[in-house]
């Protein structure tokens, strides 16, 4: 591997940070944009009776979010550099060399740190839903009260902090391999879009399906924004079923958006 750039100088930290903000912002477009134009613009029709909620969108909810969006993209950015730095150093367990470390390693550290981050997330997004933190900390994502793909990032700066510092602090004790550690990431932005996407795009009876049933789609995560005191999974809902805070109106909800159509 070509020899990088010292990041701890403060020229090329900066550059660091902007690299990193290109990265996750450029993959928030492409990614929540593919699906608001897909599902939203081109075949609306078709999949309007996967439509979870009825309402329309507020004035300027998309342009909010899209604000915020970017602000967090920016805290990510910010831990992504402090990250490379700490990975420079030799502080991290990030490693490049594919035969470091057996290969079976790799789809198992994927597992085993998407299964750490769920479990993170879940115990802090129930801990942002005590009132007094809510108001603080969690309330700019829940006034979307509908989602929409660009719901995905759309958090106060201290919700973001608390959300970008997992993995930086995960990587000081944890091997992943660089890939699998951008390949987690981009997973994070899919689940994160089609989970706000307000539209149920896994087909019917997936929830009953081996795998389906421990997924959070549209249907589960917009449960969430509506009745706030169900659902806090991030990726899966496991948590969900043993804290016993899945919403009892998630199965007849799943079923009622995908038994009549045609997708």
């Amino acid at each position: 591997m070509k020899e990088l750039p010292d990041f701890s100088n403060p020229l090329w930290f900066l550059m660091a940070i902007a690299i990193v903000f290109s990265v996750v912002i450029g993959r928030y477009f492409l990614i929540a944009g593919l699906f608001y134009l897909v599902f939203y613009i081109w075949f609306a029709k078709q999949w309007q009776s996967r439509k979870i909620n009825e309402r329309d969108y507020k004035p300027g909810q998309f342009r909010s979010e899209v604000k915020w969006s970017m602000l967090t993209a920016f805290i990510f950015a910010l831990s992504g550099a402090v990250t490379l730095v700490l990975w420079q150093k030799g502080f991290t367990k990030v490693y490049t060399d594919i035969g470091e470390y057996s290969l079976w390693w790799i789809p198992v550290s994927l597992v085993i740190a998407m299964v750490l981050h769920e479990t993170y997330y879940y115990w802090l997004h129930r801990w942002m839903h005590h009132p007094t933190i809510f108001r603080i900390v969690h309330r700019v994502h829940h006034e979307s009260n509908i989602t929409s793909p660009w719901t995905a990032f759309s958090f106060h700066p201290l919700e973001g902090i608390f959300q970008a510092v997992f993995l930086p602090l995960l990587l000081l004790i944890f091997p992943m391999h660089l890939y699998v550690l951008i390949f987690q990431l981009t997973i994070m932005t899919f689940s994160s879009v089609i989970n706000h996407l307000d539209i149920e795009i896994y087909p019917k009876k997936f929830h009953k399906h081996f795998l389906g049933k421990w997924l959070i789609g549209a249907t589960h995560h917009s449960l969430h924004h509506r009745q706030f005191k169900y659902n806090y999974g991030l990726y899966f809902t496991f948590w969900d079923k043993w804290g016993k805070t899945e919403s009892p109106a998630y199965e007849n909800l799943f079923v009622k958006k995908t038994e009549k159509s045609k997708h």
